[in-house]
């Protein structure tokens, strides 16, 4: 079976160690003729001790809306 695609990425918050993030794009079959997208993200860093819930809220807001664009786009193309 072959592994699905994936893109990942490192960013840095003004340099690293400060906030990172690893983000992550996957692009799964399941099975059935449709197409599943999976979108994470792993923090690192000193501000992470720091984040709260806000932030938590905030970052799957985003997921969020860009998984809804990207799906509009995909259907209408």
């Amino acid at each position: 079976m072959e592994k699905p695609p994936k893109f990942v990425w490192l960013g840095h918050f003004l340099f690293k160690g400060v906030l990172d993030g690893q983000h992550q794009f996957e692009i799964r079959d399941n099975g059935d003729g449709k197409t599943v997208f999976v979108q994470s993200e792993r923090f690192s860093g000193i501000l992470v001790l720091f984040s709260d819930k806000k932030f938590d809220l905030i970052t799957k807001n985003g997921f969020v809306l860009m998984t809804e664009e990207l799906k509009k786009l995909a259907e209408n193309c």
